[in-house]
């Protein structure tokens, strides 16, 4: 995929000018050394997905912004980085001259990336099951998933990083399901299940 090229196509359908400028500073984002995972590789693999089920979307040029920054900022260390995300990505509407709605759209699509609770509405939904499609990947895949994730956060002693990844995909195990939508869960939630079972495994 052109990603560039898919930039400017989405900066068309919002009715905004080029942001090159913006395009080049969310590559520079995704592309810092510290990133395994959280690259432009996963922003490639969500929008893809996205393709695949845009037509379940009411509104999928905000879906389509929120997955441009919903990993803009991103710091394994700290706990703000959704909101951080979400920031950037209102102030950028906000200075296109996007409507105070769709900049708070975008915003709280992007801070339900957090995982913390179920999303609220249908879009956002469709952008966490994207977030989380990872997750239901091939088993090769998910390892490699796994161990981008333990890079990014190997400053963090393994003890540590072991028992908070544990609670962490036990979270999702805990949840009736992971994916919201039906068209969705039916494609990932068994692999991503048995994922889980055996990382949390591995983990032990």
């Amino acid at each position: 995929m052109n990603l560039q090229a898919r930039w400017q196509q989405l900066m068309q359908r919002a009715s905004l000018a080029a942001n090159t400028d913006t395009y080049d500073a969310l590559s520079a984002a995704y592309t810092e050394k510290h990133r395994h995972y959280h690259t432009l590789t996963h922003i490639e693999h969500c929008l893809v997905l996205f393709d695949e089920y845009e037509s379940l979307a009411e509104r999928p040029t905000a879906i389509e912004l929120a997955i441009w920054f919903h990993d803009a900022v991103y710091r394994p260390l700290k706990g703000n980085n959704e909101q951080k995300s979400a920031e950037l990505a209102a102030g950028f509407l906000a200075d296109n001259n996007v409507d105070a709605e769709n900049v708070e759209r975008v915003y709280a699509m992007i801070m339900a990336t957090v995982h913390a609770a179920p999303a609220s509405d249908s879009d956002t939904r469709l952008l966490v099951d994207i977030d989380l499609s990872i997750l239901g990947c091939d088993e090769s895949a998910y390892a490699q998933f796994e161990e981008a994730v333990r890079k990014e956060y190997r400053q963090v002693p393994g003890i540590l990083y072991r028992r908070e990844r544990r609670r962490i995909l036990q979270s999702f195990l805990d949840r009736k399901y992971i994916y919201s939508h039906e068209q969705i869960r039916e494609r990932l939630e068994a692999p991503a299940r048995r994922n889980l079972e055996s990382a949390i495994e591995m983990l032990a």
